[in-house]
């Protein structure tokens, strides 16, 4: 049996070398497979506008290149539709275009097929590219509507919106847990075993810049112990983040142990080059006008959000999305 290689800087080196070599290999193969998708995808496009090309010549093109070409897989006439409609999809758009590129064909094809305006194609476009997504969780975000929910407005105390500019932008109004396998009752100790048991999957559902810290995780404040049901912290914000769960509809009365629990992370966990803690509430319900009553006058960075456990219908968040924007403009006249 051979010995474990020993330690040595320069073999961390030339390691690094050679990852980075295959990503750059990988990298530019992907980027000439895309360009000559779209290669193919720009004349078949221009044929079937300008010489009337339709299925029969597209399968024929099809079976010529398997028939001349029998080691080179992917260009059924499926495909080949695919690669016309990718064309058409970004040919406008030099932007998407050019960040399309960045991505797999697999990749590509889910978010060309499946997204219905330019907005969520550059929203999932981006964020696979920032979050580094496979196949499975792009999929996984585009059916629990991500980008919708994205434009849902977040119930956020005045103060963490001062503190934290940007912090519309992390969290979210409602979390979808469906990889949870919950049943519709259960308690708040079933709601954090589960969580922390799907650590991964609550992470991608939370943004990728969040960092578990622990569950219930402990506080002393004079002679008792006090525990939060789960800590993280956030790299972009710079900010520790503490999550209360409640199975229940929101109440006001939430807050006061909330705040308690962020004043107590300031005091004694913060350290000194970090932003203040954030505090979210995720209930199982909410009133929205109870909430704006009780984040009104919040004094600490806090937000409201609720979560359900079944993917979301997108027509009923659609539907809803239109009667937000309608009464913004209502309350802008």
């Amino acid at each position: 049996m051979n010995k474990p290689a020993t330690a040595n800087p320069v073999f961390s080196e030339v390691l690094q070398h050679i990852q980075q070599a295959r990503h750059k290999i990988f990298s530019q193969a992907n980027t000439a497979l895309i360009d000559l998708y779209w290669l193919i995808g720009k004349t078949i496009s221009h044929k079937v506008q300008s010489e009337a090309w339709g299925k029969g010549v597209v399968t024929e093109l099809a079976r010529y290149i398997a028939e001349n070409a029998p080691d080179i897989k992917g260009f059924s006439d499926k495909n080949l539709w695919r690669m016309k409609q990718f064309y058409e999809t970004y040919q406008a758009d030099e932007k998407l275009s050019t960040l399309c590129r960045e991505l797999p064909w697999t990749h590509n094809t889910i978010i060309f097929s499946r997204c219905k305006s330019t907005e969520e194609r550059e929203y999932y476009l981006r964020l696979t590219v920032a979050d580094k997504l496979n196949k499975r969780e792009l999929e996984r975000q585009i059916d629990s509507a991500y980008f919708q929910r994205s434009l849902m407005a977040t119930k956020l105390s005045p103060l963490a919106r001062e503190i934290h500019p940007s912090i519309s932008q992390v969290f979210k109004d409602n979390y979808v847990l469906e990889f949870l396998g919950l049943p519709e009752t259960h308690s708040e100790t079933d709601l954090q075993k589960a969580l922390t048991g799907h650590m991964k999957a609550f992470i991608l559902e939370l943004g990728k810049d969040f960092i578990f810290m622990g569950e219930q995780f402990r506080l002393q404040v004079g002679n008792q112990d006090f525990y939060i049901d789960l800590l993280f912290y956030h790299r972009g914000l710079s900010a520790l983040v503490a999550f209360e769960l409640k199975i229940g509809k929101f109440s006001p009365e939430h807050m006061g142990q909330l705040n308690f629990y962020l004043e107590a992370l300031d005091r004694d966990v913060k350290k000194p080059h970090e932003n203040p803690s954030i505090g979210v509430l995720l209930c199982r319900d909410k009133d929205d006008e109870v909430v704006e009553y009780a984040l009104s006058r919040n004094l600490s960075p806090t937000l409201i959000a609720q979560y359900q456990l079944q993917l979301p219908d997108k027509k009923l968040l659609q539907a809803k999305l239109h009667e937000l924007l309608a009464q913004e403009r209502e309350s802008e006249r």
